[in-house]
Protein backbone atom coordinates (compact mmCIF):
# COMPACT_ATOMS: atom_id res chain seq x y z
CA UNK A 1 0.00 0.00 0.00
CA UNK A 2 2.79 2.48 1.02
CA UNK A 3 4.47 1.77 -2.61
CA UNK A 4 1.26 2.59 -4.30
CA UNK A 5 0.99 5.75 -2.51
CA UNK A 6 4.28 6.76 -2.90
CA UNK A 7 4.02 5.79 -6.91
CA UNK A 8 1.13 7.90 -7.05
CA UNK A 9 2.20 11.25 -4.88
CA UNK A 10 5.67 10.88 -7.51
CA UNK A 11 2.83 10.66 -10.41
CA UNK A 12 0.94 13.97 -8.85
CA UNK A 13 3.93 15.93 -8.25
CA UNK A 14 5.01 15.03 -11.82
CA UNK A 15 1.65 16.27 -13.02
CA UNK A 16 1.68 19.43 -10.92
CA UNK A 17 4.88 20.71 -11.79
CA UNK A 18 4.48 20.40 -15.68
CA UNK A 19 1.49 22.30 -15.06
CA UNK A 20 3.10 25.05 -13.65
CA UNK A 21 6.18 24.92 -15.86
CA UNK A 22 3.54 25.51 -18.78
CA UNK A 23 1.33 28.14 -17.05
CA UNK A 24 5.08 30.25 -16.33
CA UNK A 25 5.99 29.78 -19.91
CA UNK A 26 2.55 30.88 -21.46
CA UNK A 27 2.82 33.95 -18.80
CA UNK A 28 6.51 34.77 -19.55
CA UNK A 29 5.52 35.04 -23.26
CA UNK A 30 2.47 36.43 -23.05
CA UNK A 31 4.09 39.78 -20.79
CA UNK A 32 6.05 40.44 -24.04
CA UNK A 33 5.17 44.17 -25.41
CA UNK A 34 5.48 43.11 -29.16
CA UNK A 35 5.06 46.52 -30.45
CA UNK A 36 7.83 48.36 -28.32
CA UNK A 37 10.04 45.20 -29.03
CA UNK A 38 9.42 45.56 -32.75
CA UNK A 39 9.53 49.74 -32.34
CA UNK A 40 12.72 49.20 -30.59
CA UNK A 41 14.02 46.94 -33.22
CA UNK A 42 13.24 49.45 -36.25
CA UNK A 43 15.08 52.61 -34.26
CA UNK A 44 18.20 50.34 -34.74
CA UNK A 45 17.80 49.65 -37.82
CA UNK A 46 17.67 45.79 -36.72
CA UNK A 47 15.53 44.78 -39.98
CA UNK A 48 18.44 45.90 -42.03
CA UNK A 49 19.45 42.82 -41.30
CA UNK A 50 16.94 40.91 -40.01
CA UNK A 51 13.27 39.66 -40.78
CA UNK A 52 10.70 37.95 -38.69
CA UNK A 53 10.19 35.15 -40.98
CA UNK A 54 13.57 35.21 -43.59
CA UNK A 55 17.37 35.22 -43.66
CA UNK A 56 18.70 38.35 -45.06
CA UNK A 57 22.54 39.14 -44.42
CA UNK A 58 21.24 38.12 -40.45
CA UNK A 59 19.41 34.78 -39.82
CA UNK A 60 15.52 35.48 -39.66
CA UNK A 61 14.27 35.92 -35.92
CA UNK A 62 12.35 32.83 -36.54
CA UNK A 63 15.26 31.06 -37.35
CA UNK A 64 17.04 32.29 -34.43
CA UNK A 65 14.20 31.48 -32.61
CA UNK A 66 14.13 27.77 -33.41
CA UNK A 67 18.13 27.98 -33.07
CA UNK A 68 17.60 28.44 -29.70
CA UNK A 69 14.60 26.56 -28.53
CA UNK A 70 15.21 25.01 -25.16
CA UNK A 71 18.19 26.59 -24.49
CA UNK A 72 18.66 27.54 -21.21
CA UNK A 73 21.25 30.28 -21.69
CA UNK A 74 19.90 31.67 -24.73
CA UNK A 75 18.50 34.44 -23.48
CA UNK A 76 22.15 35.61 -21.77
CA UNK A 77 23.87 34.41 -24.84
CA UNK A 78 21.51 37.10 -27.20
CA UNK A 79 21.66 40.04 -24.52
CA UNK A 80 25.37 39.83 -24.64
CA UNK A 81 25.22 39.64 -28.49
CA UNK A 82 23.65 42.85 -29.15
CA UNK A 83 25.17 44.69 -26.28
CA UNK A 84 28.81 43.69 -26.63
CA UNK A 85 29.22 44.16 -30.08
CA UNK A 86 30.43 40.92 -30.49
CA UNK A 87 31.50 39.66 -34.22
CA UNK A 88 28.34 38.15 -36.29
CA UNK A 89 29.02 36.08 -39.40
CA UNK A 90 27.24 36.11 -42.38
CA UNK A 91 26.73 34.15 -45.44
CA UNK A 92 29.38 35.16 -47.60
CA UNK A 93 32.06 34.24 -44.79
CA UNK A 94 32.77 37.81 -43.58
CA UNK A 95 33.04 38.93 -40.12
CA UNK A 96 31.58 42.04 -38.32
CA UNK A 97 30.74 43.60 -35.23
CA UNK A 98 27.45 43.29 -34.16
CA UNK A 99 25.91 46.62 -33.76
CA UNK A 100 25.08 47.18 -30.21
CA UNK A 101 21.13 47.95 -29.26
CA UNK A 102 20.72 51.82 -28.12
CA UNK A 103 17.79 52.04 -25.62
CA UNK A 104 16.59 55.39 -24.44
CA UNK A 105 17.23 55.62 -21.05
CA UNK A 106 20.69 54.31 -22.17
CA UNK A 107 21.57 50.27 -21.81
CA UNK A 108 17.86 50.00 -20.73
CA UNK A 109 17.99 45.90 -19.45
CA UNK A 110 13.91 45.80 -19.46
CA UNK A 111 13.84 47.07 -22.92
CA UNK A 112 16.72 44.86 -24.32
CA UNK A 113 15.10 42.01 -22.43
CA UNK A 114 11.84 42.75 -23.87
CA UNK A 115 13.42 42.71 -27.75
CA UNK A 116 15.42 39.32 -27.29
CA UNK A 117 11.60 37.84 -25.30
CA UNK A 118 9.96 38.96 -28.26
CA UNK A 119 12.79 37.24 -30.70
CA UNK A 120 12.61 33.80 -28.99
CA UNK A 121 8.87 33.89 -29.45
CA UNK A 122 8.57 33.81 -33.11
Amino acid sequence: MKQTQRIVRAALSTVVIGTASLVFANFAQAAVDADAAKALAKQNNCFKCHAIDKDKDGPSYHGIAEKYKGKANAEAKLINHITSGEKAKFPDGHEEEHKIVKTSPPKDMDQIKNLIDWILAQ
